[in-house]
């Protein structure tokens, strides 16, 4: 009597929504282009523009020079501060150069730098929840020459030395994870019930929105594929809650790094993408995962964003506007 093998199920292809580009990057990309356009390349960018490698990619191809430090911009250029937003020393430094600045700061950013300087012209301490060495953070941080303490998990909270216990307030990246962040703020009350935090969370509503759709995603798939750069914080916590609510996952720039190994153990395919990768991607994915077998796609149902950030007034002059 032979024993019948049962056969791997027929492969499906799981869509999370929203997924992808948020408001703020689509403004920033927005406004290298039309830079490029206006004013011809080069035209340099302070730190990579969105942390999405086809991105930087791209428009380094159609002119876009992207810059770590202020020094390496040419005294009068044209400069474009990216999304994650810079320091006030970043900006004297351009000003200094007599660099003309475009500012491509996620509004949801600048929210969080108004914050810090209010809290601090009110004689408040201030606690950041964030990734060390990320340019959010950076830019946050700097908006002050003091009284801003970093931490990024709930040990570190029993560390913290607060000059005024009762005069302690914080505020977060805005592309952590919900989760996380919360069991956090919920340490920092404990111990000290007096903190003041933000009206409305720091997390911007594009971050909460997609990690939301990743804890559905994976509660209906075997594996979840994060299309997004490895630099990116917001794709990085995607894969993260993907793992955390029961799926496989990997972070992959895109069809290029599917491995097709993974199909053959995995019938329930997930994929969403970081708020910095764009659509494209996702697609070039789709024909991958095809190509192996997929049999269908379907997309869940999420939420709906209708949220666009306008440009900076230099670029956005109807009379001048060139046709993107």
């Amino acid at each position: 009597m032979h024993t019948k093998i049962k056969e791997k199920s027929q492969t499906m292809v799981t869509l999370a929504e929203p997924r992808g580009f948020c408001a703020g990057v689509e403004r920033a990309i927005e406004i290298v282009e039309r830079a490029l356009e206006r004013f011809g390349a080069p035209v340099y960018v302070k730190h990579e523009i969105v942390h999405n490698n086809h991105v930087v990619s791209t428009l380094r191809k159609k002119g876009a020079i992207f810059v770590d430090e202020i020094k390496e911009v040419p005294p009068g250029a044209r400069v474009i501060m990216s999304a994650h937003g810079v320091s006030l020393l970043v900006r004297h430094q351009a000003q200094n150069r007599d660099l003309e600045v475009f500012d491509a700061t996620c509004p949801l950013v600048t929210k969080v730098h108004a914050e810090v300087k209010k809290l601090a012209a009110s004689g408040f301490e201030i606690i950041m929840i964030g990734h060390q060495g990320h340019p959010e953070v950076e830019g946050t941080m700097g908006q002050l020459d003091s009284g801003i303490l970093l931490i990024e998990n709930k040990n570190q909270v029993s560390e913290l030395d607060p000059v005024n216990p009762s005069k302690l307030a914080y505020v977060t990246q805005t592309t952590l994870s919900t989760d996380d962040t919360a069991g956090i703020i919920a340490s920092l009350k404990e111990r000290f019930p007096e903190i003041q935090g933000p009206k409305v969370s720091d997390i911007c509503y594009a971050t909460q929105n997609r990690q939301d759709a990743v804890k559905l995603l994976a509660s209906e798939v075997d594996l979840v594929l994060v299309v997004g750069s490895p630099t990116s914080s917001n794709s990085n916590r995607l894969r993260e809650v993907a793992e955390k609510y029961g799926a496989e996952a990997y972070l992959i720039d895109g069809a290029e790094d599917l491995n097709p190994e993974w199909l053959k153990t995995h019938s329930r395919i997930g994929v969403t993408a970081g708020a910095s990768a764009p659509e494209s991607l996702v697609q070039k994915l789709l024909t991958a995962i095809k190509a192996l077998g997929a049999s269908s796609v379907r997309i869940l149902p999420g939420a709906k964003e209708h949220v666009r950030f306008p440009l900076p007034k230099t670029l956005s002059d109807k009379k001048q506007d060139l046709p993107l």
